[in-house]
């Protein structure tokens, strides 16, 4: 049974600076390099008004858009930014979508965790462990994690 997370902390000073690294490789048309496992996300700033940019990890992927989930849990501020403003677009490879973010129940949430362990169970586990989930590796241990974690579906408007 996981751990009540301990909501980490965003990265500040020469720590931030690189964690935003790959946004200056997206901008410079090289998002190709992650091989669709991370995406380019453009968003309003719910207090500023403002164009704001993050890279995620795509967690899921389906014909409909992209699911990413928040590390730093419901307070991170792309996450307060969606939820205040669900219309976004994303920059995934070199082509850019027009997405709507859609906020998955809990139960939906252990459903892609689980998912997502079992494709990426390396990347599963850390997550798991960054966000203070002490998780056995059952199905089960990631679907209660998955159940208390921020997933955001990103679904593609444009077709």
């Amino acid at each position: 049974m996981p751990l009540a997370p301990r909501r980490p902390h965003p990265p500040t000073g020469w720590k931030r600076r690189l964690a935003r690294l790959p946004i200056r490789l997206f901008r410079g048309g090289l998002g190709p390099l992650f091989g669709g496992r991370l995406l380019l996300l453009i968003h309003t700033g719910r207090n500023s008004g403002r164009s704001r940019e993050v890279v995620l990890e795509v967690v899921g992927r389906d014909r409909d858009g992209w699911i990413v989930a928040s590390g730093f849990g419901p307070g991170a501020q792309w996450y307060r930014n969606l939820r205040s403003t669900p219309a976004a677009t994303v920059q995934s490879g070199r082509r850019y979508h027009a997405v709507t973010a859609r906020f998955p129940t809990p139960e939906e949430g252990g459903r892609i965790m689980a998912a997502y362990a079992r494709r990426h169970p390396r990347a599963a586990r850390a997550l798991c462990r960054f966000m203070g989930f002490g998780v056995d590796g059952s199905e089960a241990a990631y679907r209660a994690a998955g159940e208390q974690i921020p997933f955001v579906r990103l679904e593609d408007t444009g077709h």
